[in-house]
């Protein structure tokens, strides 16, 4: 009996043991099962008999999609390609991994600046990562990711199966395989023309840009596609999956070296759409300098020697007039709400650009026009038409030479639009040089210069110009040419009045080089202006910059009311400002208690008013008199008042 016992505790210890190690051995599926957010992912792991062994018997490592990329996910899902027979914790992942997938297609491991680590185009979400040992003794890692891993997979009704493709392959059997609707015959022509098949079947990690057969729309296209150019589709040695890249992030590609320097880089705008875009840093005389953009059609197909991007069009040829990348953008392009304000309206605006020889256009995005201020015009043919021909330039220029022209002052720029000029700022060198444009009141950022055409350039803004967005007060706070009246303000609390916007200011305001110019003129009485002791005096000097009236008056406004009176009474906020403008030679001239002063940025417009920059102050000799102990500044005046009153005070007690 004590032996039966005996026996019977010891087999009780065995299938208590065997329990535990079977519960060890579960405990991975057992963390996918009981985990609701990965619910889905696991019951296509339940039914995958390969898979189950790899967990019941191998070391592995398993990216887990979450529920919510399932949501967005569409088509078939490969369990096996989220498994790789091999154990690896975040900090051992190398920068590629073998699937479990038939004829083992890699997965690419990304890991970006900010320390995110991808899978393909899957980012590991940091915090759930799980490692654990299986009843074998074999170590498996869990990584849950936040999107469904696509792997190349060959079309249904194929007859052959096609696995685990390089890039040349891909190519040769794209009709074959699950990639949309596009077809590559054209490009691939050309490569094999060229004899380029080896750059496409290097072994490594590289990523490949091909341009599909609707990008050869223009008949002479494909000829233009040369060896340099295919070089100029190839990031050697790099994978740029779109999740994983930053933006604007310029590469090296095949075509580098030293009389051809060509770079890729991918950006993607607000709304959704993709690009990658080509520099012709130096070029020659097959190949000219400047920016080319392609949207991307199919984005991070997955191929043994790196990631397919299909795009829109081929890179680095420039074949196509302003007028016609416009008319190729119109349809789902990157510009295509500046086309339909131009095509709204009449078309005219279109034609004018189409007979100049030389143009330049600063082109909204199309995030631009979704500003609210804008609809406010759309329906004014008149003034749109003004504001549309104010991003028209009659020359060729690209970056260089607008910073030739911003060497020693803010580049000046006539447009279109009579009488408009746009007013560039260069900051920053190559890559990081940042430009600004200001016209009609709006400051805007080029987010792409240089896109280059046959004759001219493209460069895309985030602001329409000419729709003020921005009260008086504001414009002046930020326009760095202004800044010198904007701290003078400052001082005397007149700044406060300029963001009402019941009212309507015209402000003449001085910039800051003409500030300077009075320092050269009656330096004493130029810093008293900017000291806080003299506000009074500066208060009074900038209300006679600014009429207040139920109106604003432009430019042009007193050009035409100087020709019918000798002086043009403006009111302002205690007198009036008395002034003739005239027109002379294409510029606005004031004249102003007999002198002459230049207009240099006219109809600044704003959200309450309107602001002429002009090149010197309304400022007379008396305005500040500093000389002879005339004039006590106000701590002087203060001290003077407490001597007396102390003196007063001492004679009464007397």
């Amino acid at each position: 009996m004590f032996l039966t016992c005996r026996g019977l505790s010891a087999a009780a210890l065995l299938l208590l043991l065997s329990c535990l190690s079977y519960a060890a051995g579960a405990e991975l599926a057992d963390k996918l099962r009981d985990d609701s957010e990965l619910s889905q992912f696991y019951s296509l792991l339940e039914q995958n008999p390969v898979a189950n062994s790899t967990l019941a018997l191998r070391s592995c490592t398993i990216f887990v999609p979450t529920n919510e990329a399932f949501q967005r996910h569409t088509g078939t899902t490969h369990v096996l390609y989220h498994i790789t027979t091999a154990a690896f914790n975040k900090d051992q992942l190398p920068n590629s991994v073998s699937s479990d997938m038939e004829g083992n297609p890699p997965l690419f491991i990304t890991k970006n600046r900010n320390g995110d680590i991808f899978v393909n185009n899957a980012r590991i979400i940091p915090s759930l990562s799980v490692e654990l040992t299986n009843r074998e003794g074999k170590r498996q890692v869990m990584h849950i990711i936040d999107e469904v891993l696509d792997p190349l997979t060959t079309l249904s009704t194929a007859q052959v199966q096609i696995t685990n493709p390089d890039a040349l392959e891909f190519m040769q059997k794209a009709d074959l395989l699950n990639i949309g609707e596009s077809r590559l015959r054209t490009y691939r022509n050309q490569v094999l023309m060229a004899k380029k098949e080896s750059l496409f079947q290097a072994a490594g990690a590289h990523t490949f840009l091909i341009p599909i057969d609707d990008g050869f729309k223009v008949a002479t296209r494909s000829s233009l596609v040369d060896a340099k150019v295919i070089d100029g589709h190839v990031i050697p040695n790099t994978v740029i999956f779109t999740a994983a890249s930053r933006h604007d992030d310029p590469k090296t590609s095949a075509a580098f070296e030293d009389l051809l320097k060509v770079t890729v880089s991918f950006f993607k705008q607000k709304d959704g759409k993709m690009y990658f875009k080509s520099n012709t840093l130096v070029g020659d005389a097959k190949h000219a300098e400047g920016v080319v953009l392609a949207e991307i059609v199919k984005a991070n197909i997955p191929v043994k020697n790196g990631v397919v991007h299909l795009i829109q069009r081929p890179l680095m040829i420039i074949d196509s007039t302003v007028t016609q990348f416009l008319q190729e953008d119109s349809k789902n392009g990157a510009l295509r709400k500046f086309y339909e304000a131009i095509m709204d309206n009449g078309g005219a605006v279109l034609d004018d650009i189409n007979n100049l020889s030389e143009v330049t256009i600063l082109a909204p995005s199309n995030e631009a026009w979704n500003a609210t201020s804008i609809n406010n015009i759309l329906r004014d043919r008149k003034k749109m038409i003004e504001i549309l021909n104010m991003h028209i330039i009659k020359d060729r220029l690209n970056v260089e030479k607008i910073r030739q022209k911003n060497a020693n002052l803010i580049a000046q720029v006539p447009t279109l639009n009579n009488h408009t000029f746009l007013y560039f700022n260069v900051q920053g060198e190559g890559a990081d040089a940042h430009i600004t444009v200001e016209g009609g009141g709006v400051n805007a950022t080029v987010v792409q210069p240089d896109v280059a055409q046959t004759n001219g350039f493209v460069h895309i803004i985030d602001r329409v110009l000419g729709v003020p967005h921005t009260t008086v007060l504001g414009k002046l706070e930020s326009d760095p040419m202004m800044s010198d009246t904007y701290k003078m303000g400052q001082f005397s609390n007149f700044n406060d009045q300029l963001n009402n916007t019941q009212r309507r200011f015209t402000y003449f305001v001085p910039r800051d080089k003409g500030w300077q110019k009075t320092e050269l003129d009656s330096p004493s009485a130029h810093k008293k202006l900017f000291m806080r002791d003299f506000a009074y005096h500066s208060k009074a000097i900038l209300e006679r910059h600014l009429a207040i009236a139920d109106r604003v008056f432009t430019m042009s406004d007193l050009v035409k009311m100087s020709q019918q009176t000798d002086n043009v009474v403006l009111p302002t906020f205690r007198d009036s400002l008395q002034i003739r403008v005239d027109e002379e030679a294409g510029r606005y001239v004031i004249t102003w208690n007999y002198k002459k002063i230049n207009v240099y940025r006219p109809d600044v417009e704003c959200t309450n008013g309107i602001i002429h920059v002009i090149d010197y102050p309304l400022l007379e000799e008396k305005d500040v008199v500093v000389s002879g102990g005339s004039y006590l500044t106000e701590s002087s005046i203060c001290i003077t008042l407490a001597n007396l009153i102390m003196i007063t005070v001492a004679k009464f007690l007397n």
